[in-house]
């Protein structure tokens, strides 16, 4: 099912489908949700972004030294870095560098 939102709900973030229909239930000791998109979620917890599936699952980790969080669409999410904007896939992996 994709993500339609993300409600923070006190210690807690509820993940809703498309039909409005709660999916998940996360404790908010994940970390601060920096953005989502229909299929994933980027989570900041201190010096590392966790990536989660729309069920709710971390399935990768990577260093906050990758740049700061800008946005989130489809399968991609973008990052600052310096005067450079990289952008990753849903899968964690650099797919291209632009000059911000």
């Amino acid at each position: 099912m994709a993500i339609s939102s993300i409600d923070n709900r006190g210690s807690w973030y509820d993940i809703y489908d498309e039909r409005g229909k709660k999916t998940k239930t996360l404790s908010s000791n994940i970390g601060d949700i920096e953005g989502f998109s229909s299929d994933f979620f980027v989570v900041n917890r201190g010096s590392w972004y966790d990536l989660y599936d729309e069920d709710g699952k971390k399935y990768k980790t990577l260093s906050t030294n990758i740049g700061n969080f800008v946005s989130i669409s489809g399968d991609r999410f973008i990052v600052r870095r310096g005067s450079w904007l990289d952008t990753y896939d849903s899968s964690g992996k650099k797919i291209n560098t632009r000059s911000a």
